[in-house]
Protein backbone atom coordinates (compact mmCIF):
# COMPACT_ATOMS: atom_id res chain seq x y z
CA UNK A 1 0.00 0.00 0.00
CA UNK A 2 1.54 3.04 -0.81
CA UNK A 3 2.17 6.24 1.41
CA UNK A 4 -0.19 8.33 -0.40
CA UNK A 5 -3.29 5.63 0.32
CA UNK A 6 -2.09 5.02 4.28
CA UNK A 7 -2.12 9.34 4.15
CA UNK A 8 -5.80 9.56 2.65
CA UNK A 9 -7.11 6.81 5.11
CA UNK A 10 -5.47 8.40 7.73
CA UNK A 11 -6.58 11.86 6.61
CA UNK A 12 -10.35 10.33 6.61
CA UNK A 13 -9.83 8.43 9.92
CA UNK A 14 -8.78 12.11 11.63
CA UNK A 15 -11.83 14.05 10.01
CA UNK A 16 -14.66 11.15 10.56
CA UNK A 17 -13.28 11.29 14.44
CA UNK A 18 -13.02 15.18 14.61
CA UNK A 19 -16.64 15.18 12.87
CA UNK A 20 -17.93 12.10 15.28
CA UNK A 21 -16.43 14.18 18.74
CA UNK A 22 -17.66 17.41 17.36
CA UNK A 23 -21.26 15.84 16.68
CA UNK A 24 -21.03 14.19 20.27
CA UNK A 25 -19.76 17.30 21.98
CA UNK A 26 -22.87 19.23 19.80
CA UNK A 27 -25.27 16.63 21.49
CA UNK A 28 -24.68 16.72 25.04
CA UNK A 29 -24.11 20.42 24.37
CA UNK A 30 -20.77 20.64 25.22
CA UNK A 31 -20.55 23.57 22.72
CA UNK A 32 -24.02 25.10 24.51
CA UNK A 33 -22.78 28.25 26.40
CA UNK A 34 -25.99 29.93 27.28
CA UNK A 35 -27.60 30.23 30.94
CA UNK A 36 -30.67 29.30 31.03
CA UNK A 37 -30.84 30.82 34.36
CA UNK A 38 -29.61 33.97 34.66
CA UNK A 39 -30.97 35.64 37.54
CA UNK A 40 -29.15 39.25 37.56
CA UNK A 41 -31.85 42.42 37.71
CA UNK A 42 -34.32 39.73 38.47
CA UNK A 43 -36.37 39.12 41.47
CA UNK A 44 -36.59 35.90 43.39
CA UNK A 45 -38.64 33.94 45.54
CA UNK A 46 -37.24 31.40 47.88
CA UNK A 47 -38.95 29.25 50.37
CA UNK A 48 -37.43 27.67 53.17
CA UNK A 49 -34.46 29.78 53.11
CA UNK A 50 -33.69 31.17 56.61
CA UNK A 51 -31.37 28.34 56.70
CA UNK A 52 -29.07 25.08 55.05
CA UNK A 53 -29.56 24.78 51.44
CA UNK A 54 -32.02 27.88 51.49
CA UNK A 55 -29.66 30.12 52.85
CA UNK A 56 -26.96 29.15 50.69
CA UNK A 57 -28.85 29.68 47.25
CA UNK A 58 -30.21 32.33 48.41
CA UNK A 59 -26.50 33.87 48.95
CA UNK A 60 -25.60 32.46 45.46
CA UNK A 61 -28.31 33.60 43.56
CA UNK A 62 -27.40 37.43 45.46
CA UNK A 63 -23.97 36.89 44.11
CA UNK A 64 -24.90 36.35 40.51
CA UNK A 65 -27.61 40.11 40.70
CA UNK A 66 -30.71 38.58 42.25
CA UNK A 67 -32.94 40.68 44.05
CA UNK A 68 -33.85 38.12 47.03
CA UNK A 69 -37.19 37.35 48.81
CA UNK A 70 -37.13 35.07 51.52
CA UNK A 71 -39.21 33.20 52.98
CA UNK A 72 -39.61 30.94 56.45
CA UNK A 73 -41.18 31.35 59.94
CA UNK A 74 -38.92 32.17 62.36
CA UNK A 75 -38.57 35.95 62.34
CA UNK A 76 -34.84 36.17 64.18
CA UNK A 77 -33.89 33.13 61.82
CA UNK A 78 -34.81 35.44 58.42
CA UNK A 79 -33.07 39.27 59.66
CA UNK A 80 -30.00 36.91 60.61
CA UNK A 81 -30.08 34.87 56.80
CA UNK A 82 -31.14 38.30 55.14
CA UNK A 83 -27.75 40.48 56.30
CA UNK A 84 -25.59 37.21 55.02
CA UNK A 85 -27.34 37.36 52.01
CA UNK A 86 -26.57 40.91 51.35
CA UNK A 87 -23.52 40.40 52.19
CA UNK A 88 -22.74 38.28 49.62
CA UNK A 89 -24.74 40.79 46.78
CA UNK A 90 -23.16 41.72 43.82
CA UNK A 91 -24.22 45.15 43.62
CA UNK A 92 -25.48 48.05 45.71
CA UNK A 93 -28.36 48.24 43.39
CA UNK A 94 -29.90 45.33 44.40
CA UNK A 95 -32.90 45.03 47.14
CA UNK A 96 -34.09 42.32 49.84
CA UNK A 97 -36.84 41.91 51.46
CA UNK A 98 -38.15 38.84 53.78
CA UNK A 99 -41.65 37.30 55.02
CA UNK A 100 -42.32 35.09 57.77
CA UNK A 101 -45.00 32.51 57.19
CA UNK A 102 -46.07 29.47 57.90
CA UNK A 103 -46.59 27.42 54.84
CA UNK A 104 -48.35 25.13 55.94
CA UNK A 105 -51.46 27.08 56.33
CA UNK A 106 -53.43 26.79 52.73
CA UNK A 107 -53.98 30.65 52.50
CA UNK A 108 -50.47 31.97 53.12
CA UNK A 109 -49.36 31.16 49.47
CA UNK A 110 -51.83 33.71 47.99
CA UNK A 111 -50.34 36.30 51.02
CA UNK A 112 -46.73 35.88 50.22
CA UNK A 113 -47.40 36.26 46.08
CA UNK A 114 -49.15 39.24 47.34
CA UNK A 115 -46.70 40.70 49.70
CA UNK A 116 -43.66 40.01 46.84
CA UNK A 117 -45.58 42.33 44.67
CA UNK A 118 -46.61 44.57 46.72
CA UNK A 119 -43.24 45.09 47.66
CA UNK A 120 -41.87 44.24 43.89
CA UNK A 121 -44.02 47.30 42.21
CA UNK A 122 -46.50 45.56 41.39
CA UNK A 123 -44.51 42.55 39.62
CA UNK A 124 -44.40 39.30 40.08
CA UNK A 125 -40.99 37.66 40.92
CA UNK A 126 -39.22 35.94 38.27
CA UNK A 127 -38.32 32.93 39.71
CA UNK A 128 -39.80 31.08 42.83
CA UNK A 129 -38.36 28.19 44.15
CA UNK A 130 -39.83 26.06 47.25
CA UNK A 131 -37.32 24.26 49.63
CA UNK A 132 -38.99 24.28 52.98
CA UNK A 133 -39.58 21.13 54.23
CA UNK A 134 -38.81 18.68 57.07
CA UNK A 135 -38.58 14.77 57.67
CA UNK A 136 -39.64 12.31 60.08
CA UNK A 137 -37.83 9.25 59.66
CA UNK A 138 -39.52 5.95 61.52
CA UNK A 139 -40.87 3.14 60.68
CA UNK A 140 -44.75 3.38 59.73
CA UNK A 141 -46.02 0.71 61.71
CA UNK A 142 -45.02 3.63 64.63
CA UNK A 143 -45.85 6.81 63.06
CA UNK A 144 -48.83 8.40 64.38
CA UNK A 145 -51.63 9.58 61.60
CA UNK A 146 -50.87 13.05 62.68
CA UNK A 147 -46.91 13.04 61.35
CA UNK A 148 -48.40 11.30 58.36
CA UNK A 149 -50.61 14.39 57.65
CA UNK A 150 -47.68 17.08 58.78
CA UNK A 151 -45.31 15.52 56.79
CA UNK A 152 -47.53 16.15 53.55
CA UNK A 153 -48.71 19.27 54.73
CA UNK A 154 -45.13 20.76 54.59
CA UNK A 155 -43.88 18.72 51.79
CA UNK A 156 -46.25 18.28 49.88
CA UNK A 157 -49.10 20.76 50.08
CA UNK A 158 -46.57 24.21 50.81
CA UNK A 159 -44.93 23.64 47.37
CA UNK A 160 -48.09 22.81 45.57
CA UNK A 161 -50.19 26.16 46.80
CA UNK A 162 -47.44 28.44 46.15
CA UNK A 163 -47.07 26.38 42.61
CA UNK A 164 -50.85 27.06 42.22
CA UNK A 165 -50.62 31.36 43.33
CA UNK A 166 -47.84 32.47 41.36
CA UNK A 167 -48.62 30.21 38.23
CA UNK A 168 -52.26 32.31 38.26
CA UNK A 169 -50.20 35.26 38.21
CA UNK A 170 -47.81 34.21 35.62
CA UNK A 171 -50.63 32.36 33.51
CA UNK A 172 -53.11 35.53 33.45
CA UNK A 173 -54.53 36.18 30.39
CA UNK A 174 -52.56 39.07 28.91
CA UNK A 175 -49.44 37.67 30.43
CA UNK A 176 -49.45 34.01 29.90
CA UNK A 177 -47.91 34.37 26.19
CA UNK A 178 -45.47 37.40 27.62
CA UNK A 179 -41.62 36.38 26.16
CA UNK A 180 -40.53 36.98 30.27
CA UNK A 181 -38.58 33.99 31.39
CA UNK A 182 -40.22 32.92 34.39
CA UNK A 183 -39.45 29.47 36.55
CA UNK A 184 -41.05 27.81 39.40
CA UNK A 185 -38.88 25.21 41.01
CA UNK A 186 -39.24 22.38 43.26
CA UNK A 187 -37.08 20.72 45.65
CA UNK A 188 -37.43 16.67 46.06
CA UNK A 189 -35.01 14.39 47.58
CA UNK A 190 -33.66 11.39 45.74
CA UNK A 191 -35.65 9.40 47.99
CA UNK A 192 -38.59 10.33 45.20
CA UNK A 193 -36.73 8.22 43.27
CA UNK A 194 -35.84 5.35 45.26
CA UNK A 195 -37.51 5.15 48.70
CA UNK A 196 -36.02 2.90 51.31
CA UNK A 197 -36.94 1.56 54.63
CA UNK A 198 -37.53 4.54 57.31
CA UNK A 199 -39.30 7.16 55.16
CA UNK A 200 -42.64 6.09 54.47
CA UNK A 201 -44.14 9.14 55.65
CA UNK A 202 -41.45 11.73 53.88
CA UNK A 203 -40.86 9.74 50.09
CA UNK A 204 -44.08 9.56 49.33
CA UNK A 205 -44.80 13.30 49.40
CA UNK A 206 -41.46 13.87 47.38
CA UNK A 207 -42.89 11.44 44.88
CA UNK A 208 -46.14 12.98 44.42
CA UNK A 209 -43.98 16.30 43.86
CA UNK A 210 -42.41 14.53 41.21
CA UNK A 211 -45.63 13.87 39.70
CA UNK A 212 -46.92 17.16 39.39
CA UNK A 213 -43.72 18.79 38.41
CA UNK A 214 -44.05 16.59 35.04
CA UNK A 215 -47.71 16.80 35.32
CA UNK A 216 -47.14 20.87 35.40
CA UNK A 217 -44.32 20.94 32.44
CA UNK A 218 -47.28 19.48 29.99
CA UNK A 219 -49.93 21.67 31.28
CA UNK A 220 -48.24 24.80 31.09
CA UNK A 221 -47.54 24.30 27.43
CA UNK A 222 -51.29 25.43 26.95
CA UNK A 223 -50.61 28.87 28.18
CA UNK A 224 -46.75 29.61 27.46
CA UNK A 225 -43.15 28.47 26.64
CA UNK A 226 -41.30 31.04 28.53
CA UNK A 227 -42.72 29.58 31.67
CA UNK A 228 -40.55 26.29 33.07
CA UNK A 229 -40.65 24.17 35.77
CA UNK A 230 -37.82 22.16 37.17
CA UNK A 231 -37.36 19.90 40.36
CA UNK A 232 -34.42 19.62 42.18
CA UNK A 233 -33.56 15.97 44.27
CA UNK A 234 -30.49 16.37 46.99
CA UNK A 235 -29.23 13.50 48.65
CA UNK A 236 -28.03 13.46 52.17
CA UNK A 237 -27.44 17.65 53.07
CA UNK A 238 -25.34 18.05 56.19
CA UNK A 239 -27.79 20.52 57.99
CA UNK A 240 -29.15 20.63 62.03
CA UNK A 241 -32.01 19.14 60.38
CA UNK A 242 -30.32 16.26 59.14
CA UNK A 243 -28.44 15.78 62.71
CA UNK A 244 -31.81 15.89 63.93
CA UNK A 245 -33.28 13.84 62.07
CA UNK A 246 -30.62 11.20 63.40
CA UNK A 247 -31.00 11.24 66.66
CA UNK A 248 -34.52 9.21 66.21
CA UNK A 249 -34.36 7.39 62.62
CA UNK A 250 -34.18 3.45 62.21
CA UNK A 251 -30.85 2.09 62.57
CA UNK A 252 -31.61 -0.34 59.58
CA UNK A 253 -32.11 3.31 57.55
CA UNK A 254 -28.67 4.48 58.48
CA UNK A 255 -27.44 1.59 57.54
CA UNK A 256 -29.14 2.05 54.18
CA UNK A 257 -27.96 5.74 53.92
CA UNK A 258 -24.24 4.61 54.05
CA UNK A 259 -23.28 4.92 49.94
CA UNK A 260 -24.83 8.16 50.02
CA UNK A 261 -22.65 10.67 50.44
CA UNK A 262 -23.78 13.88 53.01
CA UNK A 263 -22.95 16.91 50.98
CA UNK A 264 -22.86 20.96 51.96
CA UNK A 265 -25.29 23.33 52.04
CA UNK A 266 -23.41 25.25 49.58
CA UNK A 267 -22.54 22.28 47.51
CA UNK A 268 -26.18 20.83 46.74
CA UNK A 269 -26.61 24.63 46.16
CA UNK A 270 -23.98 25.14 43.42
CA UNK A 271 -24.56 21.66 41.70
CA UNK A 272 -28.26 22.50 41.80
CA UNK A 273 -28.07 26.18 39.93
CA UNK A 274 -25.58 24.83 37.92
CA UNK A 275 -28.51 22.14 36.66
CA UNK A 276 -30.80 25.09 36.20
CA UNK A 277 -28.28 27.38 34.23
CA UNK A 278 -27.69 24.42 31.91
CA UNK A 279 -31.30 24.53 31.15
CA UNK A 280 -31.90 20.93 32.78
CA UNK A 281 -35.82 19.56 34.12
CA UNK A 282 -35.00 17.29 36.88
CA UNK A 283 -32.14 17.93 38.97
CA UNK A 284 -29.64 16.02 40.99
CA UNK A 285 -26.31 17.30 43.37
CA UNK A 286 -24.16 14.47 42.97
CA UNK A 287 -23.57 10.97 41.09
CA UNK A 288 -25.66 8.50 43.15
CA UNK A 289 -28.67 10.85 42.32
CA UNK A 290 -27.89 10.42 38.82
CA UNK A 291 -27.70 6.90 39.20
CA UNK A 292 -31.18 6.62 41.19
CA UNK A 293 -32.39 9.18 38.32
CA UNK A 294 -31.66 6.63 35.80
CA UNK A 295 -33.89 4.30 37.17
CA UNK A 296 -36.84 6.47 37.40
CA UNK A 297 -37.06 8.40 34.25
CA UNK A 298 -40.43 7.17 33.01
CA UNK A 299 -42.29 9.55 30.93
CA UNK A 300 -40.40 12.43 32.55
CA UNK A 301 -38.62 15.22 30.21
CA UNK A 302 -35.04 14.34 29.55
CA UNK A 303 -32.51 16.78 30.34
CA UNK A 304 -30.20 15.51 27.52
CA UNK A 305 -31.44 12.95 25.65
CA UNK A 306 -28.47 11.02 24.27
CA UNK A 307 -26.69 10.74 28.12
CA UNK A 308 -30.03 9.59 29.82
CA UNK A 309 -31.48 7.36 28.26
CA UNK A 310 -27.47 6.05 28.04
CA UNK A 311 -27.38 5.90 31.89
CA UNK A 312 -30.67 4.01 31.68
CA UNK A 313 -30.05 1.21 30.13
CA UNK A 314 -26.98 0.42 32.30
CA UNK A 315 -28.31 1.14 35.59
CA UNK A 316 -31.06 -0.96 33.84
CA UNK A 317 -28.88 -3.67 33.44
CA UNK A 318 -27.57 -3.35 37.24
CA UNK A 319 -30.35 -2.64 39.05
CA UNK A 320 -31.36 -6.26 40.24
CA UNK A 321 -28.21 -6.62 41.69
CA UNK A 322 -28.89 -3.02 43.43
CA UNK A 323 -32.04 -3.60 44.59
CA UNK A 324 -30.84 -7.62 45.78
CA UNK A 325 -28.07 -5.79 47.64
CA UNK A 326 -30.70 -3.66 49.62
CA UNK A 327 -33.37 -6.09 50.41
CA UNK A 328 -30.92 -8.35 51.52
CA UNK A 329 -29.84 -5.54 54.29
CA UNK A 330 -33.06 -5.47 55.27
CA UNK A 331 -34.38 -9.44 55.45
CA UNK A 332 -30.97 -9.74 57.58
CA UNK A 333 -31.48 -6.69 60.28
CA UNK A 334 -35.09 -8.49 60.39
CA UNK A 335 -33.98 -11.80 61.06
CA UNK A 336 -31.40 -10.21 63.23
CA UNK A 337 -33.20 -8.37 65.59
CA UNK A 338 -36.39 -9.72 65.70
CA UNK A 339 -40.08 -8.29 65.06
CA UNK A 340 -39.44 -3.88 65.04
CA UNK A 341 -42.01 -3.89 68.04
CA UNK A 342 -38.73 -4.91 70.03
CA UNK A 343 -36.85 -2.55 69.65
CA UNK A 344 -36.26 1.61 69.02
CA UNK A 345 -33.68 2.94 66.34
Amino acid sequence: MSLDIVSAISWKTVTSLIFAIGLGAFIMGWLSRKNHFDVAGKTVLLTGASQGMGLSVAKILSGKGANVVIVARNVGKLEAALSEIKASAASATQTFHYISADLTDASEASRIVTDVMAWNSGVSPDVVWCMAGSSEPQLFLDAPSKVLRNQMDINYWASAEMAQAILKEWLAPGEARSERQRHFIFTATTLAFYPIVGYSAYSPCKAAMRSLSDTLSQEILLYSDSVKVHTVFPGSIDTPGFAHENIGKPAITKILEEPDPLQSPDAVAAAAISGLESGEYLITTNLLGSIMRASAWGSSVRNNWVIDNILVCIVALVSYFISADINGKVRKYGKTNGHPSTFKG
